[in-house]
């Protein structure tokens, strides 16, 4: 009969081959492809000619993708367990997969257009992008931050253009909520000049003293401000796993230092026994 210790150490060592497998890089290459390749499936099946003609081998296809993505979350959960759930990509993971699993049918049949959010496993799955979906949300405070002001600046400006141009030109900023999409529009540079500007200036000559500020404000110093913090949140980001990286190595290092130290001292030990029963066996 087996000891509780002996089934211990049973599940520990299957634990750890499963780690081993799951984390291997040949296996994390060949998830990415089946991505990839789900991806194209799912793009596919937006072509309803395709469908007709080999939609079956396609469903099929995207089946067992997604039993092979099933399984890969299991070996997951029973790896990491509770630890699982304490990482927010592995728990992004889970949410895609478990939305492919909807049935066709029903109130929640909606939600399985979500399924080309597989897609996005590749954030998960690719270390670079990791690195980038990582330094953008530590960029959203100080993004936040700017939004916030622009939205104030947008306010400001669509309640000064309603009151000037609502009058000749109701169709642009006849309401608050026209202003604020037409300076949009104009934000954004799309024929803002001779679609929109240029006719208020016809009644209004004196017009690009309020539109001038505007895009200068709004497009060139807000646009740069935010390519600024997301530039400064990357580099912080990486600063600081090249940081850990470095602290991990030092750690390293230094066990391994311990550990040599370790095995002198038992060597050491070893040779000073041998030598006293060398001496005992000589008298």
């Amino acid at each position: 009969m087996e000891k509780p210790s002996d089934l211990i150490e049973d599940s520990n060592s299957g634990t750890s081959r499963l780690k081993t497998f799951i984390e291997n890089s040949y296996v994390q290459n060949s998830l990415i492809a089946l991505i990839l390749i789900n991806a194209v499936i799912l793009g596919l099946e937006t072509n309803p000619k395709i469908m007709t003609s080999i939609g079956t081998t396609l469903i099929a296809i995207d089946k067992v993708i997604l039993t092979v993505f099933v399984f890969e979350i299991a070996i997951r959960l029973y790896v990491y367990r509770l630890k699982f759930w304490s990482d927010p990509w592995s728990v992004f993971d889970f949410a895609v997969v478990a939305i492919a699993l909807i049935p066709a049918s029903g109130p929640f049949a909606v939600l399985r257009a979500l399924r080309v959010l597989r897609v996005l496993r590749l954030l998960t799955m690719v270390p670079s992008m990791r690195k980038v979906v990582g330094a953008l949300l530590a960029a959203i405070p100080g993004l936040g931050s700017i939004a916030l002001v622009l939205c104030i600046l947008y306010y400001v400006f669509a309640v000064i253009a309603t009151n000037l141009f609502a009058t000749s030109h109701p169709e642009f900023f006849g309401t608050l909520g026209r202003s604020l999409y037409t300076l949009f529009q104009v934000m954004t540079l799309e024929s803002w000049s001779m679609g929109i500007v240029r006719p208020v200036m016809e009644q209004y000559p004196y017009a690009w003293a309020f539109f001038i500020p505007f895009i200068l404000i709004a497009t060139f110093t807000m646009l740069n401000l935010f390519i600024a913090i997301i530039v400064n949140a990357m580099q912080t980001f990486n600063e600081q796993n090249t940081q850990e990286t470095e602290e991990n190595s030092e750690h390293s290092q230094q066990q391994t230092h311990t550990d040599m130290q370790i095995e002198l001292q038992q060597l050491r030990k070893e040779i000073g026994e041998l030598k006293s029963i060398i001496l005992n066996s000589r008298k």
